[in-house]
């Protein structure tokens, strides 16, 4: 059976995945990514998944940016061992196969457009809230990557130009108002306390949503002041930890509202793990987009959660490896 390899890199986790030309994953492992010698890991990770079977025909890659294409080099900020560093060309000389690369949250919103919540999607945009915002474009089925490979990057669109100051350096970037440390940080500067009996009787359901993100549990437990916590209090009525999701959710609204206006998108999906917050998010997101969209292809946008979850982005690199096959041949 043909198969192709996919890899998935981020700050904390290493993947990788044999994928059949359905989307069946046939073989998985994932590691942690190790502060240094980065590349060691990833090469058992491939040797584990791929030693002792038939060979892939590509490969696929998705992984944190900054990205340039053109160079096959990536430079995550999560990763400090790696600048400029010939990721691309890396892999294809300890395969022997043909290679691309791309973003991680692009490979998640190609992975949603070919098995998950985007399929049928003639403009798809995936957003990825989790420590920070990513993003990716699929249009008419195909990954707009950009020339350096960094297009989507919605987590850095501006919907306050006289707003707070990013971390990336710009002002009033989505990333800064709804990222998970971010509504965290806004929630703990007006008065949140984590774990507060007037937060904790929300619905079993919603608390249990809330852990079941990764590290949920021992974060629910232990009154961690994260995004976890956040979503659980706000399930529970904190009405700081409330405030805090319908702040975010209005500033992904503008956001979303906006990216539609300019490349008529037909649905977005979100993932990542604040999505795990589940109607915490969803429903301010709905009130707040309903408010913030005027044209009428613009409202009539569909927002859903993943259905893949943390596969997506394997999908997306495996859809990637299968573009780049059929091309070669």
């Amino acid at each position: 059976m043909a198969r192709v390899l996919a890899i998935d890199i981020g700050g904390t986790k290493l993947a990788a995945a044999l994928v059949d030309e359905t989307g069946s994953m046939l073989r998985s492992a994932t590691r942690p990514t190790p502060r240094t010698d980065v590349m060691v890991a990833l090469a058992a990770l491939i040797e584990e998944v791929t030693g002792d079977g038939p060979a892939p025909e590509a490969v696929g890659i998705g992984c944190a940016g900054p990205l340039d294409l053109a160079a096959g080099t990536v430079s995550p900020v999560n990763m400090p061992s790696w600048r400029g560093f010939p990721l691309r060309e890396e892999v294809r000389a300890l395969t022997g196969l043909p290679t691309m690369l791309a973003g991680d949250a692009q490979c998640m919103a190609l992975g949603e457009h070919w098995l998950g919540a985007g399929r049928g999607s003639s403009a798809l945009l995936g957003i990825v809230v989790s420590t920070g915002i990513g993003g990716g474009l699929v249009i008419d089925g195909v990954p707009l990557l950009g020339p350096n490979g960094n297009a989507g990057h919605v987590g850095h669109m501006t919907i306050d130009p006289y707003g707070e100051r990013c971390e990336c350096g710009g002002r009033g970037c989505v990333e800064h108002y709804s990222s998970g440390p971010n509504l965290a940080r806004w929630a703990l500067a007006n008065g949140w306390t984590p774990g507060r009996p007037d937060g904790l009787d929300g619905p079993a359901d919603a608390r249990s949503n809330a852990a079941d993100a990764p590290g949920g549990t021992a974060s629910a437990q232990n009154g961690a002041a994260d995004a976890r916590a956040l979503a659980r209090d706000a399930a529970g009525g904190d009405p700081v930890a409330v405030a805090a999701f319908e702040r975010g959710a209005r500033a992904l609204a503008g956001m979303i509202a906006s990216t539609a206006a300019a490349v008529e998108l037909t649905k977005v999906v979100i993932g990542g793990g604040v999505s795990a917050a589940g109607p915490v998010l969803f429903d301010p997101l709905a009130r707040a987009l309903d408010d913030v969209a005027g044209l009428a292809f613009v409202r009539a946008v569909k927002v859903e959660p993943t259905t893949l979850g943390v596969r997506a982005g394997l999908a997306g690199a495996a859809k990637l490896a299968w573009s780049q096959s059929r091309t070669a041949v």
